[in-house]
């Protein structure tokens, strides 16, 4: 499973409220982090991670994501795209800075107040992970699992109060003809379309995307991005997504952010990122 384990002690905001009209978005935050505002879903103030061995995986990384935002962030293998991802959802900590979300630093927490500060924050990676013998409604359902501490989920049971809030998920992600399907049977773009309802499932103010269609032909790829992108534009989402297809991240962002090296090359609006930006930054150049 790859949602994030949720609470019932919190009371996360519906999507589609106030605090979810979307913005105009683009604008950039490196080092003005100091200026964000409410609007400001993800704060990374920063960021450093330096593991054991020296080796320095992020130096001092500064992004912000707004609600309405979609941020892709770019780099070659070894840049520091998954490092960062796991410093975000609390997976490794970091040797400095913050990660903001909610007002929570989550970079300071651990055990049940990490759990609970990040029930803001929703993933989908690049293996959509369900229960293939389940059908599609109980593996959306299962992404409100974190909320029902009760023998009966324990056990496995899906707690039935969710089940129409999960139909209302798939028909977002246009597959609610598919619900009592088992999960095993879906195309691998509808397998990521189920995971992204799953997550949707959660609430979340923040969906992280990490690599969410390289395994994917290029239709399925574009339906995911597609989707992702309204999820920020019309429900108000701020979604950070890893890549590593340029031209997806160039059609689909608001904002490109390039690392290299653990540091970032370039956080600018997509339309002001040329083909030359990117091309330099993979060959490991000043952007």
């Amino acid at each position: 499973m790859n949602t994030l384990p949720t609470s019932p002690s919190s009371t996360p905001l519906e999507r589609g409220s106030a605090s979810f009209s979307p913005i105009v978005a683009g604008t950039p935050y490196s080092g003005h982090l100091h200026t964000l505002g409410s609007d400001v879903k993800l704060a990374v103030r920063n960021l450093t991670m330096r593991y054991a061995n020296g080796h320095t995986a992020l130096n001092g990384l500064n992004l912000a994501v707004r609600a309405g935002e979609m941020v892709v962030v770019l780099g070659s293998n070894g840049s520091g795209k998954s490092t960062m991802m796991k410093c975000i959802v609390g997976l490794n900590r970091p040797t400095a800075g913050s990660v903001e979300i909610a007002g929570r630093d989550l970079a300071t927490l651990s055990g049940p107040a990490l759990r609970r500060a990040r029930l803001p924050l929703a993933l989908i990676s690049q293996h959509a992970n369900l229960v293939k013998r389940r059908s599609v409604l109980a593996n959306v359902c299962c992404g409100t699992l974190g909320r029902y501490r009760t023998l009966g989920t324990a056990l496995g049971m899906l707690p039935r109060a969710e089940f129409d809030h999960a139909l209302g998920y798939l028909d977002e992600v246009g597959l609610l003809h598919l619900a009592t399907q088992r999960a095993g049977t879906l195309s691998g773009g509808q397998a990521q379309r189920v995971a992204v309802a799953r997550a949707l499932a959660q609430h979340p103010h923040v969906l992280l995307a990490d690599e969410p269609v390289a395994s994917l032909d290029p239709e399925a790829a574009d339906e995911v991005m597609r989707l992702l992108r309204r999820l920020a534009s019309e429900d108000g989402l701020a979604v950070v997504c890893v890549l590593h297809q340029p031209d997806l991240a160039s059609r689909y962002a608001d904002r490109l952010v390039g690392l290299r090296r653990g540091v970032l090359a370039f956080d600018r609006p997509a339309a002001q990122v040329s083909h030359e930006d990117i091309a330099r930054l993979y060959a490991g150049l000043d952007a």
